[in-house]
């Protein structure tokens, strides 16, 4: 592959979504900063990348701590110039109302808002004084619509699509590409695959277009990065054959 001197760090980089995108962009020759809670768990990703021939750096990183976002983000620019930060974390709890504690609120809106403004921000603080980057935001089905059991959660996304949007049209002039794209469908993940067999039984995990591959979200933030200026999309929505919007 054609190595670039350039890093793109993954902010949430889990064992699906996450590790697919630091797959994805390995792969195109990007230096990969991944950052994720309990940083061990990203030794079989570190391997999986490294026999590919990619370049990959893991961290444990808790980005509600503005300390850990600053230092990872610094590390990685350091290492090659921060070319792309995609904050992926995710915070999808599901209560009624009254099930919704203060300590349950406050920690979905720092997981996925809070945290997501840090990750913009610094990334931003990086990037301005080269006049280039691009900075991408991992939204879902509540960031559009509040359902029911999602007070916490929509709130959040609800917070990180307001984040994003004044980001890009502040960084846009400056030649930083800002996106937030919205996955409006439950991905292929192991949680979400015993979801949909304890609700509609067996039959559910037979359709593969049920459900987004973490693979088809990390070529989408792809198609994002190799976007021209002229046509940069701020938004895009994702979804499978089978989901109705």
């Amino acid at each position: 592959m054609a190595k670039r001197n350039a890093t793109a760090a993954i902010i949430g980089a889990g064992d699906y979504i996450g590790a697919e995108i630091a797959k994805k962009f390995a792969a195109e020759g990007f230096t990969i900063f991944a950052g994720r809670r309990n940083g061990d768990k990203l030794a079989p990703l570190v391997d999986e990348v490294q026999a590919a021939g990619g370049k990959i750096f893991a961290r444990s990183l808790d980005a509600r701590k503005e300390e850990e976002i600053t230092a990872f983000l610094n590390d990685a620019d350091k290492e090659a110039p921060l070319e792309v930060c995609i904050f992926n974390v995710g915070a999808n709890v599901n209560f009624p109302i009254l099930d919704t504690t203060e300590r349950v609120f406050r920690k979905v809106w720092e997981m996925a808002c809070y945290s997501g403004f840090l990750a913009g921000r610094e990334a931003a603080r990086l990037m301005l004084p080269r006049g280039q980057g691009n900075i991408f935001f991992t939204g879902a089905t509540a960031s559009l619509r509040g359902g029911r059991g999602y007070a916490a959660f929509a709130s959040a996304k609800f917070g990180l699509r307001a984040v994003a949007q004044a980001m890009a049209r502040e960084l846009g002039p400056k030649n930083i590409h800002v996106a937030h794209l919205i996955i409006d469908s439950g991905v292929n993940t192991e949680w979400v695959r015993q979801r949909r067999l304890e609700a509609l039984g067996p039959d559910a995990l037979n359709d593969p277009d049920a459900l987004m591959p973490p693979a088809s979200v990390a070529n989408a933030y792809w198609s994002l990065y190799a976007q021209p200026r002229s046509a940069w999309t701020f938004e895009m929505e994702i979804r499978p054959f089978k989901e109705t919007w």
